[in-house]
């Protein structure tokens, strides 16, 4: 009888519920719809957004000139960095300290 209780109170929790042959459908409810307009209406007022720019790519271009700048400069400071810790090594490079004198013919 102990033993039908325990196995009567023992639940069985299955770990992916909502996946698989046997899964649990959530039914949609008002807030699933809502949330599912609302995210319709925000793609649809950045669309419209994308496809009327404010600027035209003349402005936009000018615009961004001192952008470019900063990218610049970022690019030089980056390119001092590879100079000074990424030199090119080549295989004698590597295997200089092989060659403690070459005088012995």
């Amino acid at each position: 009888m102990r033993l039908g209780q325990i196995l009567y109170r023992y639940r069985c929790t299955i770990p992916y519920r909502y996946r698989g042959k046997y899964r649990i459908v959530k039914k949609p409810s008002m807030e699933h719809l809502n949330r599912m307009r609302d995210d319709l209406d925000r793609e649809e007022r950045n669309m419209l957004l994308l496809r009327h720019p404010y600027l035209t790519i003349e402005q936009e271009h000018g615009s961004t000139k001192p952008l470019r700048d900063t990218v610049e400069i970022i690019e030089m400071l980056k390119e001092k960095q590879r100079e000074k810790f990424r030199k090119q090594i080549t295989f004698a490079d590597r295997l200089a300290h092989l060659r403690v004198t070459e005088a012995w013919d």
